[in-house]
């Protein structure tokens, strides 16, 4: 192995920190350096614009290798993984045909979700047939209150098929949490099912049963280190209920999958994953597992390090989805993907492009598995473990999400993290972290592209959208006289969402709104905001109508109403205005809305003169396009 110490391009000198600051802060030009260059994330830390080697000099997880405790770099010495679709069984023969045909395409991960009141060994059978669970990864979700049954059914054909148990992997979604997150149901004999589900699948030792469903928080709109921190939380809740139920804590750890969600955050993403699987098997190792079934992987206190291996299975965020330019979703789910495979996860579902509006088709299913393998096939992801580690950036990132993340994951400990979501309190959070990123969307501090920004201006989407289904056979449902009611639940809204419903409603109306560029005077200023204008309009749907430039208001205002336009958008500079937009109110008066584009010295006294509309970046968005559709007459 090559000396990490050596020193490259020894002929140039080093250059200190110090020095980097002083180019920094003279190219700056008098400028802040704290407001242009430091990034103050949502997870509550700073990011620098540059680091260096003393950054990470202090940090003990930068000289782990993959593999090795406590798995920063990875819970194996590779970066192979499994690429998962997930089919929704209503009949168990086309389910089959459908599982078989996208293995040979390149799938190695199956997600059955599967109605409680279908399950049966001859369904299981003819679901199976012709799968080998020795190569491949096998999942399967149904209600809460069949998983054990089918746990049953799958050790019993498994046996009948002489299949060796030891070498299948996947998953049984049992998860009592998350049905209190999404729906309010509460089932309190939930340890005992949970209890009976490891002793089920105890022969199948690389099976999870146990799922940590932190996707759920991601999809509600969750920050990056609040996910992780109610994760671990969660995961560490089951531990403690399980091993007080008397479960050894090496076989609850090991039974224990976390499913987490992906943002488009892409180096923090890669950062969330590293400190994941650190603070789950620092957790597990206070519970002292011991080694079973031959484990050699011990630590210094005899402690099973294999306890403490954290099972990831991510998949791609629905919460940043969008209707409209809906191809922008697969630049999302690509970057979303190669955040996780480079991370190290072990299993990855894309979600397809389409899923936000209809029930996704063979095309979408098919970009979206082969979006996974051009990581693996072209670009080679799967050949190198954990090939952010030792980046500067990176491994910081890494040690900054675990401290925020270590913060919530303490205080949800201290409250109780189970009866927190009983209480809501747990749903409250996440929710108020929404609430934000949707604010941020509104005002364009955040973008989503086609959304808030650079939207399609002609294309429309009332055609495409597919009612969904609310039916999901699930039988965990509340006791009549509990009070669940009245629980808090996750947020259901993609970030999105306000933003289609105002467009959709215009699309719907059948009113052609048309919003034409009155541009006039000072060139660079008015073609800047008439650009600016056509984007912030067409975000509800309205036809835009630009120019290149006017000799006179009122030349442009006869070519508006030559136009049939409803809105008319003065577009010059904040010296002109004073002119041109009083001469434009009274020439428009109340037949057409007059919006004035920027935010002049004069506001306050063109607003006197009867003038209130003007939009610029400091502009709530949503809150004006609603409010010109209300104007307008559009519900």
């Amino acid at each position: 192995m090559s000396n990490t110490k050596e020193k490259l391009f020894p002929e140039f000198p080093s250059v200190s920190t110090e020095k980097w600051m002083e180019k920094i802060v003279a190219d700056l030009k008098g400028a802040d350096f704290e407001k242009k260059l430091v990034w103050k994330t949502n997870e509550g830390f700073n990011v620098k614009p540059f680091y260096r080697e003393e950054d990470i000099e202090s940090l003990k997880i930068a000289d782990s290798l993959p593999g090795e405790f406590p798995y920063v770099r990875g819970t194996k010495k590779d970066n192979d993984w499994f690429v998962r679709q997930d089919i929704a069984v209503t009949d168990f023969a086309e389910a089959n045909k459908k599982a078989l045909d996208i293995l040979n395409k390149g799938v190695t991960s199956l997600g059955f979700k599967i109605p409680s009141e279908e399950i049966s060994k001859e369904n299981i059978s003819i679901l199976l047939e012709g799968i080998l669970p020795e190569h491949i990864e096998l999942n399967f979700t149904t209600c809460n209150m069949q998983s054990v049954k089918l746990i049953q059914i799958l050790v019993d054909y498994f046996k009948a098929k002489n299949y060796d148990l030891t070498k299948i992997q996947g998953s049984i979604n049992v998860d009592f949490v998350g049905i209190i997150l999404r729906k309010g149901h509460v089932k309190e004999e939930w340890i005992q099912i949970m209890t009976d589900a490891i002793a089920a699948a105890s022969e199948l030792r690389a099976f999870k049963v146990l799922a940590v469903n932190a996707y759920l928080f991601n999809n509600a709109g969750s920050y990056i280190a609040q996910e992780l921190g109610y994760a671990l939380a969660w995961g560490n809740e089951l531990l403690s209920r399980l091993v007080e139920a008397g479960v050894n804590p090496t076989d609850a750890a090991k039974k224990i999958k976390f499913n987490f969600g992906i943002s488009s955050n892409y180096f923090m993403e890669i950062a969330k994953f590293r400190a994941a699987r650190w603070l789950w098997a620092e957790i597990v190792k206070a519970y002292e597992p011991t080694c079973n079934n031959d484990c050699k992987n011990e630590g210094p206190d005899k402690e099973c390090r294999c306890a403490g291996k954290m099972n990831i299975f991510a998949q791609t965020s629905t919460f940043n989805q969008t209707v409209f330019d809906a191809h922008v979703n697969l630049l999302r789910t690509q970057t979303e993907a190669m955040s996780a495979s480079i991370a190290g996860v072990n299993s990855l579902l894309v979600t397809p492009f389409d899923e936000s509006f209809q029930t996704p088709d063979e095309f979408s299913e098919r970009i979206a598995r082969n979006q996974q393998l051009l990581l693996k096939e072209e670009c080679h992801f799967d050949k190198v473990a954990d090939v952010s580690g030792g980046s500067y950036y990176i491994e910081t990132l890494t040690d900054s999400i675990a401290k925020e993340a270590w913060k919530i994951f303490l205080e949800a400990e201290e409250k109780g993290f189970y009866e927190s979501v009983k209480a809501g309190e747990i749903q409250k959070a996440v929710n108020a972290s929404a609430e934000k990123c949707f604010k941020a969307l509104a005002q364009r501090r955040e973008i989503l592209l086609g959304t808030n920004q650079f939207p399609n201006f002609t294309e429309t989407a009332t055609s495409k959208i597919e009612e969904q289904s609310t039916n999901n056979h699930c039988h965990c449902g509340l006791d009549p006289q509990s009070p669940a009611n009245t629980i808090n639940l996750l947020n259901t809204k993609r970030l999105s969402g306000e933003f289609e419903a105002l467009r959709l409603t215009t699309e719907k109306s059948g009113k052609e709104v048309k919003a034409f560029m009155l541009t006039i005077g000072h060139l660079a200023m008015r073609l800047a905001r008439s650009q600016f204008s056509s984007n912030f309009l067409a975000c509800a749907g309205y036809k835009v109508i630009d120019n290149l430039g006017f000799e006179t208001v009122a030349q442009g205002v006869e070519a508006a109403r030559k136009a049939k336009a409803d809105i008319i958008v003065l577009c010059s500079s904040d010296d002109e205005y004073a002119t041109f937009a009083p001469e434009a109110h009274q020439l428009i008066g109340d037949k057409e809305i007059l919006i004035v584009a920027g935010a002049p010295a004069s506001m306050e006294e063109l607003k006197a003169q009867g003038i209130t509309n003007f939009i610029n970046v400091r502009s709530n968005v949503l809150e004006t396009l609603q409010g010109l559709n209300a104007k307008l007459g559009i519900k």
